[in-house]
Protein backbone atom coordinates (compact mmCIF):
# COMPACT_ATOMS: atom_id res chain seq x y z
CA UNK A 1 0.00 0.00 0.00
CA UNK A 2 1.28 3.44 -0.94
CA UNK A 3 1.71 6.00 1.84
CA UNK A 4 1.03 9.60 0.89
CA UNK A 5 2.21 12.79 2.58
CA UNK A 6 0.12 15.73 1.37
CA UNK A 7 2.16 18.94 1.38
CA UNK A 8 -0.09 21.98 1.82
CA UNK A 9 0.04 25.64 2.84
CA UNK A 10 3.44 27.18 2.22
CA UNK A 11 2.82 30.54 3.97
CA UNK A 12 3.06 32.51 0.72
CA UNK A 13 0.79 34.48 -1.63
CA UNK A 14 -1.09 31.27 -2.53
CA UNK A 15 -1.41 29.72 0.94
CA UNK A 16 -5.22 29.59 0.90
CA UNK A 17 -5.35 28.27 -2.68
CA UNK A 18 -3.04 25.46 -1.57
CA UNK A 19 -5.32 24.60 1.35
CA UNK A 20 -8.27 24.37 -1.05
CA UNK A 21 -6.30 22.17 -3.46
CA UNK A 22 -5.31 19.99 -0.49
CA UNK A 23 -8.97 19.58 0.55
CA UNK A 24 -9.83 18.16 -2.87
CA UNK A 25 -6.79 15.87 -2.83
CA UNK A 26 -7.72 14.54 0.63
CA UNK A 27 -11.30 13.92 -0.51
CA UNK A 28 -10.00 11.94 -3.49
CA UNK A 29 -7.52 9.95 -1.36
CA UNK A 30 -10.34 8.94 1.00
CA UNK A 31 -12.40 7.74 -1.97
CA UNK A 32 -9.39 5.80 -3.24
CA UNK A 33 -8.82 4.38 0.27
CA UNK A 34 -5.17 5.45 0.20
CA UNK A 35 -3.27 6.00 3.46
CA UNK A 36 -2.18 9.59 3.91
CA UNK A 37 -0.89 12.20 6.32
CA UNK A 38 -0.89 15.99 5.93
CA UNK A 39 2.05 18.35 6.47
CA UNK A 40 1.40 22.09 6.52
CA UNK A 41 4.64 23.37 5.05
CA UNK A 42 6.61 26.15 6.69
CA UNK A 43 9.51 27.04 4.34
CA UNK A 44 11.64 28.17 7.29
CA UNK A 45 11.53 24.75 9.00
CA UNK A 46 10.75 22.36 6.14
CA UNK A 47 14.26 20.86 5.89
CA UNK A 48 13.92 19.57 9.46
CA UNK A 49 10.18 18.86 9.30
CA UNK A 50 10.43 16.47 6.37
CA UNK A 51 13.02 14.34 8.16
CA UNK A 52 10.36 13.36 10.71
CA UNK A 53 8.90 11.15 7.96
CA UNK A 54 10.44 8.07 6.37
CA UNK A 55 11.18 8.46 2.67
CA UNK A 56 8.85 5.60 1.71
CA UNK A 57 6.14 8.32 1.78
CA UNK A 58 5.24 9.77 -1.61
CA UNK A 59 4.94 13.56 -1.25
CA UNK A 60 1.80 14.86 -2.92
CA UNK A 61 2.66 18.44 -3.75
CA UNK A 62 -0.53 20.44 -3.14
CA UNK A 63 1.49 23.65 -2.77
CA UNK A 64 1.30 26.65 -5.08
CA UNK A 65 3.48 29.71 -5.53
CA UNK A 66 6.94 30.27 -4.09
CA UNK A 67 8.52 27.32 -2.27
CA UNK A 68 5.98 25.02 -3.85
CA UNK A 69 6.26 25.14 -7.59
CA UNK A 70 9.55 27.04 -8.06
CA UNK A 71 11.91 24.08 -7.72
CA UNK A 72 13.09 24.76 -4.14
CA UNK A 73 11.01 22.15 -2.34
CA UNK A 74 11.61 19.66 -5.17
CA UNK A 75 15.37 20.01 -4.63
CA UNK A 76 15.08 19.34 -0.86
CA UNK A 77 12.85 16.31 -1.42
CA UNK A 78 15.18 14.82 -4.05
CA UNK A 79 18.21 15.32 -1.76
CA UNK A 80 16.36 13.35 0.92
CA UNK A 81 15.25 10.62 -1.53
CA UNK A 82 11.52 11.36 -1.37
CA UNK A 83 9.34 10.78 -4.42
CA UNK A 84 7.19 13.81 -5.27
CA UNK A 85 4.27 14.44 -7.63
CA UNK A 86 4.23 16.92 -10.51
CA UNK A 87 7.33 18.21 -12.31
CA UNK A 88 10.97 18.03 -11.26
CA UNK A 89 13.11 20.89 -9.94
CA UNK A 90 14.31 22.21 -13.30
CA UNK A 91 10.94 22.04 -15.08
CA UNK A 92 9.22 23.64 -12.06
CA UNK A 93 11.76 26.49 -11.93
CA UNK A 94 11.57 27.13 -15.69
CA UNK A 95 7.76 27.25 -15.65
CA UNK A 96 7.44 29.37 -12.51
CA UNK A 97 10.03 32.01 -13.43
CA UNK A 98 8.26 34.10 -16.07
CA UNK A 99 11.52 35.58 -17.40
CA UNK A 100 13.05 32.11 -17.83
CA UNK A 101 9.82 30.93 -19.51
CA UNK A 102 9.99 33.80 -21.99
CA UNK A 103 13.65 33.10 -22.81
CA UNK A 104 12.94 29.40 -23.37
CA UNK A 105 9.86 29.97 -25.54
CA UNK A 106 11.69 32.62 -27.60
CA UNK A 107 13.98 29.86 -28.95
CA UNK A 108 11.01 28.23 -30.67
CA UNK A 109 8.71 29.57 -33.36
CA UNK A 110 5.96 30.35 -30.86
CA UNK A 111 4.42 33.81 -30.65
CA UNK A 112 4.63 35.58 -27.28
CA UNK A 113 4.11 39.28 -26.46
CA UNK A 114 7.23 41.48 -26.63
CA UNK A 115 8.81 41.89 -23.24
CA UNK A 116 11.49 43.52 -21.12
CA UNK A 117 12.68 43.17 -17.52
CA UNK A 118 12.81 45.74 -14.71
CA UNK A 119 13.89 45.48 -11.06
CA UNK A 120 11.61 46.85 -8.35
CA UNK A 121 14.38 49.28 -7.31
CA UNK A 122 14.07 50.90 -10.76
CA UNK A 123 10.33 51.55 -10.43
CA UNK A 124 10.03 55.32 -10.67
CA UNK A 125 7.99 57.85 -12.66
CA UNK A 126 10.73 58.48 -15.26
CA UNK A 127 11.35 54.79 -16.04
CA UNK A 128 7.65 53.93 -16.10
CA UNK A 129 6.94 56.78 -18.56
CA UNK A 130 9.75 55.48 -20.79
CA UNK A 131 8.15 52.01 -20.70
CA UNK A 132 4.76 53.52 -21.61
CA UNK A 133 6.28 55.28 -24.63
CA UNK A 134 8.10 52.12 -25.74
CA UNK A 135 5.30 49.57 -25.27
CA UNK A 136 2.11 51.65 -25.41
CA UNK A 137 -0.27 49.45 -23.41
CA UNK A 138 1.67 47.11 -21.12
CA UNK A 139 1.45 44.66 -18.22
CA UNK A 140 3.76 44.42 -15.21
CA UNK A 141 4.01 41.14 -13.33
CA UNK A 142 6.57 39.83 -10.84
CA UNK A 143 8.78 37.17 -12.39
CA UNK A 144 8.44 34.78 -9.44
CA UNK A 145 4.92 34.92 -8.10
CA UNK A 146 1.67 33.08 -8.69
CA UNK A 147 -2.07 33.79 -8.86
CA UNK A 148 -1.61 37.14 -10.63
CA UNK A 149 -0.09 38.57 -7.45
CA UNK A 150 1.34 42.04 -8.23
CA UNK A 151 -0.18 42.13 -11.73
CA UNK A 152 -0.61 45.69 -13.05
CA UNK A 153 -2.18 46.65 -16.39
CA UNK A 154 -1.37 50.08 -17.83
CA UNK A 155 -3.44 51.04 -20.86
CA UNK A 156 -3.41 54.86 -20.65
CA UNK A 157 -1.39 57.72 -19.16
CA UNK A 158 -4.23 58.10 -16.65
CA UNK A 159 -3.64 54.47 -15.53
CA UNK A 160 0.06 55.27 -15.27
CA UNK A 161 -0.53 58.38 -13.12
CA UNK A 162 -2.78 56.38 -10.76
CA UNK A 163 -0.10 53.68 -10.46
CA UNK A 164 2.70 56.21 -9.88
CA UNK A 165 0.68 57.76 -7.03
CA UNK A 166 0.52 54.32 -5.36
CA UNK A 167 4.10 53.41 -6.21
CA UNK A 168 5.63 53.59 -2.75
CA UNK A 169 3.01 51.32 -1.20
CA UNK A 170 3.31 48.90 -4.15
CA UNK A 171 7.13 48.64 -4.11
CA UNK A 172 7.20 48.21 -0.32
CA UNK A 173 5.29 44.94 -0.68
CA UNK A 174 8.12 43.40 -2.73
CA UNK A 175 11.78 42.58 -2.20
CA UNK A 176 14.17 45.39 -3.24
CA UNK A 177 15.78 43.16 -5.90
CA UNK A 178 12.53 41.60 -7.18
CA UNK A 179 12.42 41.42 -10.97
CA UNK A 180 9.30 42.24 -12.94
CA UNK A 181 8.35 41.22 -16.45
CA UNK A 182 7.21 44.09 -18.67
CA UNK A 183 4.96 42.64 -21.35
CA UNK A 184 3.22 44.36 -24.24
CA UNK A 185 -0.53 44.25 -23.63
CA UNK A 186 -2.35 42.16 -26.25
CA UNK A 187 -6.12 42.48 -26.31
CA UNK A 188 -8.16 39.41 -27.12
CA UNK A 189 -9.70 36.23 -25.77
CA UNK A 190 -7.98 34.63 -22.78
CA UNK A 191 -7.63 30.92 -23.42
CA UNK A 192 -6.15 28.02 -21.48
CA UNK A 193 -5.25 24.44 -22.38
CA UNK A 194 -4.60 21.63 -19.90
CA UNK A 195 -2.24 18.81 -20.86
CA UNK A 196 -2.34 15.47 -19.06
CA UNK A 197 -0.57 12.13 -19.32
CA UNK A 198 -2.70 9.32 -20.71
CA UNK A 199 -1.05 5.92 -20.59
CA UNK A 200 2.45 6.62 -21.97
CA UNK A 201 1.83 9.82 -23.92
CA UNK A 202 0.60 13.34 -23.24
CA UNK A 203 -2.70 14.69 -24.49
CA UNK A 204 -4.19 18.20 -24.52
CA UNK A 205 -7.64 18.14 -22.92
CA UNK A 206 -9.65 21.14 -24.07
CA UNK A 207 -9.56 24.89 -24.72
CA UNK A 208 -11.35 27.05 -22.15
CA UNK A 209 -12.20 30.69 -22.80
CA UNK A 210 -11.99 32.80 -19.64
CA UNK A 211 -14.04 35.94 -19.21
CA UNK A 212 -13.11 37.93 -16.12
CA UNK A 213 -15.60 40.41 -14.73
CA UNK A 214 -12.59 42.34 -13.36
CA UNK A 215 -10.10 44.20 -15.57
CA UNK A 216 -7.89 41.10 -15.57
CA UNK A 217 -8.04 37.45 -14.56
CA UNK A 218 -6.71 38.36 -11.13
CA UNK A 219 -6.79 36.54 -7.78
CA UNK A 220 -10.40 37.54 -7.08
CA UNK A 221 -11.55 36.48 -10.57
CA UNK A 222 -9.74 33.13 -10.22
CA UNK A 223 -10.93 32.13 -6.78
CA UNK A 224 -14.16 33.99 -6.01
CA UNK A 225 -17.37 32.54 -7.37
CA UNK A 226 -19.17 34.88 -9.76
CA UNK A 227 -16.12 36.95 -10.78
CA UNK A 228 -15.32 35.01 -13.95
CA UNK A 229 -17.05 32.89 -16.57
CA UNK A 230 -15.60 29.88 -18.36
CA UNK A 231 -16.71 28.82 -21.83
CA UNK A 232 -15.76 25.23 -22.53
CA UNK A 233 -14.99 24.62 -25.31
CA UNK A 234 -13.85 28.16 -26.17
CA UNK A 235 -15.90 30.15 -28.68
CA UNK A 236 -13.21 30.18 -31.37
CA UNK A 237 -12.82 28.76 -34.88
CA UNK A 238 -12.11 25.05 -35.36
CA UNK A 239 -8.73 25.98 -36.83
CA UNK A 240 -7.72 28.06 -33.79
CA UNK A 241 -9.11 25.42 -31.43
CA UNK A 242 -6.92 22.77 -33.07
CA UNK A 243 -3.93 25.15 -33.05
CA UNK A 244 -4.35 25.87 -29.31
CA UNK A 245 -4.41 22.16 -28.47
CA UNK A 246 -1.34 21.53 -30.62
CA UNK A 247 0.52 24.50 -29.09
CA UNK A 248 -0.40 23.44 -25.56
CA UNK A 249 1.04 19.97 -26.12
CA UNK A 250 4.19 21.36 -27.77
CA UNK A 251 4.85 23.80 -24.91
CA UNK A 252 4.27 21.11 -22.27
CA UNK A 253 6.91 19.01 -24.02
CA UNK A 254 9.33 21.93 -24.42
CA UNK A 255 9.30 22.50 -20.65
CA UNK A 256 9.48 18.73 -19.96
CA UNK A 257 6.63 18.80 -17.46
CA UNK A 258 5.61 15.58 -15.75
CA UNK A 259 1.98 14.26 -15.62
CA UNK A 260 0.14 17.54 -16.21
CA UNK A 261 0.35 21.28 -16.86
CA UNK A 262 -1.82 24.20 -17.93
CA UNK A 263 -0.83 26.70 -20.60
CA UNK A 264 -2.35 30.17 -20.98
CA UNK A 265 -2.78 31.99 -24.29
CA UNK A 266 -4.34 35.15 -25.68
CA UNK A 267 -6.06 35.12 -29.08
CA UNK A 268 -6.05 38.44 -30.89
CA UNK A 269 -8.90 37.96 -33.35
CA UNK A 270 -8.08 41.06 -35.45
CA UNK A 271 -4.62 39.67 -36.19
CA UNK A 272 -5.86 36.06 -35.93
CA UNK A 273 -2.77 35.30 -33.83
CA UNK A 274 -2.40 33.15 -30.70
CA UNK A 275 0.18 34.36 -28.17
CA UNK A 276 1.72 32.23 -25.41
CA UNK A 277 1.46 33.91 -22.00
CA UNK A 278 2.66 31.40 -19.39
CA UNK A 279 2.78 27.77 -18.30
CA UNK A 280 1.76 26.39 -14.92
CA UNK A 281 3.40 23.10 -13.90
CA UNK A 282 1.17 22.86 -10.81
CA UNK A 283 -2.26 24.13 -11.83
CA UNK A 284 -4.86 24.51 -9.10
CA UNK A 285 -6.98 21.49 -8.24
CA UNK A 286 -9.67 23.40 -6.35
CA UNK A 287 -13.39 23.24 -7.14
CA UNK A 288 -13.04 26.44 -9.21
CA UNK A 289 -9.85 25.43 -11.03
CA UNK A 290 -9.59 25.11 -14.78
CA UNK A 291 -7.84 21.75 -15.16
CA UNK A 292 -10.42 19.78 -13.11
CA UNK A 293 -13.15 21.55 -15.08
CA UNK A 294 -11.59 20.46 -18.38
CA UNK A 295 -11.02 16.89 -17.18
CA UNK A 296 -14.63 16.67 -15.99
CA UNK A 297 -15.75 17.92 -19.42
CA UNK A 298 -13.71 15.07 -20.92
CA UNK A 299 -15.29 12.57 -18.48
CA UNK A 300 -12.05 12.02 -16.54
CA UNK A 301 -12.68 11.46 -12.84
CA UNK A 302 -10.79 13.70 -10.42
CA UNK A 303 -9.65 10.64 -8.43
CA UNK A 304 -8.01 9.29 -11.59
CA UNK A 305 -5.96 12.48 -11.94
CA UNK A 306 -4.85 12.17 -8.30
CA UNK A 307 -3.93 8.52 -8.83
CA UNK A 308 -2.06 9.39 -12.03
CA UNK A 309 -0.02 12.03 -10.17
CA UNK A 310 0.87 9.53 -7.44
CA UNK A 311 1.82 6.76 -9.89
CA UNK A 312 3.96 9.20 -11.92
CA UNK A 313 5.81 10.56 -8.86
CA UNK A 314 9.59 10.59 -9.17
Amino acid sequence: MKKILVLQGGYNEEHNVSLNTSKEIVRALKKLKVNFKILTVNPATFVNDILKYSNDYICFNALHGTFGEDGKIQKILKQNKFKVTHSNRIASLNCFDKIKSKKIISKYQILTPKYDVISIKDFNAINLKKIKLKFGKFILKPSNSGSSNGLVIIKSFKDLDIFINKLKKFTNSFNYNEKFLIEKYISGKELTVSVIKKRNSFEPLEVTEIISLNDSYDYQAKYTKGFSKHHIPARISKKNHKKCLKLGLKIHQIFKCNTLSRIDFILNEKQNKIYFLEINSQPGLTKMSLLPEQSSFKKIKFENIVLKLINDSK
